[in-house]
């Protein structure tokens, strides 16, 4: 007997940043749905085409490594981004250690002062 699995996107309504791996650009958005597989998010329409680059994104208790494989027009100032998910690789992992690092040490020179 075979069996058949499907893993679709529920709603996740939460804030998040995509960071652009190769030049390191922050944007915001809005989440909309998400799956082990994937995630779609709600932008602004004026941040550039993002189809084809690698990002990391944070969504409040959650970081995924993807490729954006799609944008879609929303009603007014909006677009959705889907991504697809990838494999964590090791200088992506050293990016975001070096990053919560520079974050950790930034807090504490500001609370000595």
């Amino acid at each position: 007997m075979e069996e058949r699995r499907t893993i679709n996107r529920v709603e996740f309504l939460a804030n998040s940043v995509i960071v652009d791996k190769q030049t390191l650009a922050r944007y915001f958005g809005q989440v909309k749905n998400i799956s082990p597989l994937g995630i779609a998010i709600t932008v602004d329409k004026r941040i550039p085409n993002l189809v084809g680059r690698d990002v990391i994104i944070v969504a409040e208790t959650m970081i995924m490594y993807a490729e954006s494989v799609r944008e879609d027009k929303e009603m007014g100032e909006k677009k959705s981004v889907a991504f697809k998910a990838r494999k964590f690789t090791p200088d992506v992992l050293q990016y975001l250690f070096e990053q919560i690092g520079a974050d950790l040490e930034d807090d504490g020179e500001s609370e000595e002062q």
